[in-house]
């Protein structure tokens, strides 16, 4: 788009992911929201045109952020939602850390489109946030767990959905189009590609 090793200037800030992860443990969706407005604020100073989050999971505080940042947040639900509808989904399983899935981060901005969203099973849901939270944080990639992520997607599927949310920045470091029983929507990649047109004024 810009050329031969060219991209739009980037900044990035983050805390430690203990602190946001204790806030978590406590429901503290307000303290979540304090410590994206942290960031925000020193990005801002940095001088940052807008700002976006990666992680899904923490977008469960977003009503305690949008209203006091001081810079406009792409919604990386408003994303991928909107990536869903333009390729002709309609019943989307959800996948990634159990707050995240437990949350309605990820109904409300489908629901807003008309799309609907499919919940793993409470033994699912358990199973695969240990796995992203005891594993695949830690970068380590065990078959097995390849296999269950699979067996989770192959019943969503049996559930009618036609396509599943990658909704987790370390779920496709195993999980992809080339090894899933379902279309996926990678949050991460989705959210960098909106941020890039954003950012180039071709959004």
């Amino acid at each position: 788009m810009l050329g031969p090793h060219a991209h739009p200037e980037v900044s990035l800030h983050s805390l430690s992911l203990a602190d946001y992860v204790d806030c978590l443990n406590r429901g503290d969706l307000r303290g979540v929201g304090d410590l994206m407005l942290t960031s925000a604020r020193k990005l801002a100073a940095a001088g940052a045109d807008f700002l976006i989050c990666p992680d899904n999971t923490i977008h469960q505080a977003f009503a305690h952020v949008a209203p006091r940042s001081p810079l406009p947040w792409l919604h990386i639900a408003e994303v991928v939602a909107q990536a869903a509808a333009e390729r002709g989904h309609r019943r989307l399983g959800i996948t990634g850390t159990r707050w995240l899935v437990d949350s309605e981060v990820y109904p409300e901005q489908l629901g807003a489109r008309g799309l609907q969203a499919v919940r793993p099973s409470e033994a699912e849901r358990v199973e695969l946030d240990r796995i992203i939270m005891d594993e695949l944080v830690y970068g380590v990639f065990k078959p097995e767990s390849v296999a269950r992520f699979q067996a989770v997607f192959s019943r969503l599927k049996d559930e009618g959905c036609d396509a599943v949310v990658l909704g987790c920045t370390e779920i496709p470091l195993i999980m992809s189009d080339a090894n899933s029983p379902l279309p996926t929507l990678d949050s991460t990649r989705l959210l960098a590609h909106a941020a890039l047109a954003r950012a180039t004024g071709t959004a």
